[in-house]
């Protein structure tokens, strides 16, 4: 048996405005993660490899920012990670997805899967977490007007500003989990534009609000001990999150009636059996 496809590259006409998700239970993420664990003990340099460049990079852009400080700086090292990370990402569910269709990983098929067939959508998507990212760090900018100026503040003043930061980046981070949790996935599954994957994700986290909030807090950990361990438990982490992202994605959104990529890996129906 293969995986149920009721739309072909070519028949776009009267396509859903999004795709529909399930309800889901709430040891979904932790299924998720499971499953990505099984694909990375099956590929396991190849998902290594990308935990690498991950961390990597975020090493680089940190010496960057050390070095030179500033404003300008944060600003730099975040339009970086908003453009680097959808290629990444789109590298890791490749990973998944050659494996769910019996087919060896290979490094440099995931590589043009990100780079090459899907560049378009992604920088569309990229510029679009740019645009919130970039509100998000004026935001900040205008929250120092709540800091308080005294050399031994009162400690209600000190909590004032904390909970300013806490509000306003709780709720641009929410914004953007809303925004990107199956949009990506979605992206690389199948060929629709940035917009109907943005909505499709909003409407899926917004309607299993209780099992998000738990696979958000699993995301928020696994970077916390990324970083927290000098990005040396990155290189395992947070593949392994690309990879579960991916399982969450199939788990959470039918997307039978969009269409198909024309070609590519996820051109090719998946196995029942392997989901």
């Amino acid at each position: 048996m293969v995986e149920a496809d009721t739309q072909s590259p070519e028949n776009t006409d009267n396509l859903p405005f999004l795709a529909p998700c399930k309800t889901l239970d709430t040891g979904a993420p932790f299924r998720w993660l499971a499953e990505g664990y099984a694909d990375i003990k099956v590929a396991p340099w190849q998902s290594l490899i990308y935990g690498a460049v991950m961390a990597l990079i975020c090493v680089l852009l940190g010496v960057l920012g050390s070095y030179w400080g500033g404003f300008i700086i944060p600003l730099v090292i975040m339009c970086g990670i908003v453009f680097l990370a959808p290629v990444l990402c789109l590298g890791l569910y490749a990973i998944s997805a050659q494996l769910e269709r019996k087919q060896p990983p290979m490094l440099g098929r995931t590589f043009r899967e990100a780079a090459k067939r899907r560049l378009g959508t992604e920088l569309v998507f990229a510029l679009i977490l740019l645009v919130i990212f970039l509100i998000w760090a004026r935001a900040f900018s205008m929250i120092q007007v709540f800091m308080p100026m005294e050399a031994t503040p009162a400690w209600q003043d000190v909590a004032a500003y904390h909970t300013v930061m806490l509000v306003v980046g709780g709720f641009f981070a929410t914004v953007t989990f809303c925004f990107s949790a199956f949009s990506l996935p979605m992206i690389m599954h199948r060929n629709v534009d940035a917009v109907t994957a943005a909505i499709t994700s909003i409407n899926a986290v917004l309607r299993n609000k209780g099992v998000m909030l738990i696979w958000a807090g699993i995301i928020l950990l696994f970077i916390v001990i990324g970083i927290g361990t000098f990005f040396v438990g990155a290189i395992f982490l947070w593949p392994l999150l690309g990879l579960a992202t991916w399982h969450a994605y199939l788990d959470t959104i039918d997307a039978s009636a969009l269409p198909r990529h024309a070609e590519g890996i996820t051109a090719t129906p998946r196995s029942v059996g392997s989901e």
